[in-house]
């Protein structure tokens, strides 16, 4: 439960800092962070596999770049559901999911895998 915790916090940290450097990501405060993180969570869980699945020939036509895009449509489809969370473009979007995978790889790294070495 808690790595779940860290997850969300992560992914609305993510959403602050893609807010702070992007010109085009506007957020309304830490509610909307927060929401933004779990929601996040939940269509990366659920809906995300489908599209991958669905996507699969263009991701492998484009090496795995086309993955970006599918980043960007679930990070953009958080927006369209969190009220006070807004980014005003898809490209901006990509950017943002590009963000908020730095930020979760760099908790993950920091936190560990949670898999006992030795």
């Amino acid at each position: 439960m808690a790595r779940l915790l860290v997850r969300i916090i992560a992914a609305a940290v993510g959403f602050w800092i893609a807010s702070r450097i992007i010109p085009r990501v506007h957020v309304g405060g830490w509610e909307s962070l927060l929401w933004a993180g779990l929601l996040l969570g939940v269509i990366n869980a659920l809906v995300r596999p489908v599209i991958v699945v669905l996507t699969l020939p263009a991701t492998i036509l484009t090496l795995g770049l086309f993955l970006l895009i599918v980043n960007g449509f679930t990070v953009w489809l958080v927006t369209k559901l969190v009220h006070g969370v807004q980014i005003q473009g898809f490209w901006y979007a990509v950017l943002t999911a590009i963000i908020i995978s730095l930020t979760s790889w760099v908790v993950g790294a920091v936190m560990g895998d949670g898999k006992n070495k030795g």
